[in-house]
């Protein structure tokens, strides 16, 4: 390709350039809002969209952040996708775990839990009202996660 010439500096902003900006210019604006990280499965897309609607209802400060993964976590992407996982954890204040069965599972959410703490986040598991999945996974409790309800969640923040 050619060289780039003209005023203005040249720079090309990338997509990801255009949300980091977002996402600061959100939080300057917002400055007594919470940065939620969310980690859940995707088989878990639909709760868990009901819990953040749920949470915007009741007007309280929480902004979420969080995107789900459809690829597998040994795929081809993942070194890319865990890079800019890491970057959302970074800018978040909380990483709240959706807790499931299919969540308890997931070694993205594993992954999203541990890099959250090597990070120096705080973690929180939540679960629906239907309560916690059948067991709990080493990776929440050996790390001393604190596992609340949603509806008890934002106490918690």
């Amino acid at each position: 390709m050619g060289g780039n010439s003209g005023g203005g500096g040249g720079s090309r902003r990338t997509l990801g350039d255009l949300r980091s900006l977002e996402e600061k210019a959100k939080q300057a604006l917002a400055p007594g809002r919470k940065n939620v990280f969310i980690s859940f499965d995707h088989d878990d897309l639909d709760e868990v969209n009901l819990l953040r609607g749920q949470a915007k209802n009741e007007n309280n400060d929480l902004e979420f952040n969080d995107r789900s993964v459809h690829e597998p976590y040994n795929s081809e992407r993942a070194e890319y996708i865990r890079s800019r996982l890491a970057e959302r954890i970074n800018q978040a204040s909380v990483t709240v775990v959706y807790l499931t069965d299919e969540s308890s599972k997931s070694k993205w959410v594993q992954w999203e839990v541990e890099k959250s703490l090597e990070l120096g986040k705080r973690v929180i598991a939540t679960h629906s009202k239907k309560g916690a999945p059948k067991t709990t996974p080493d990776w929440i409790s050996k790390n001393g996660v604190k596992i609340v309800p949603w509806n008890k969640l934002s106490n918690e923040l």
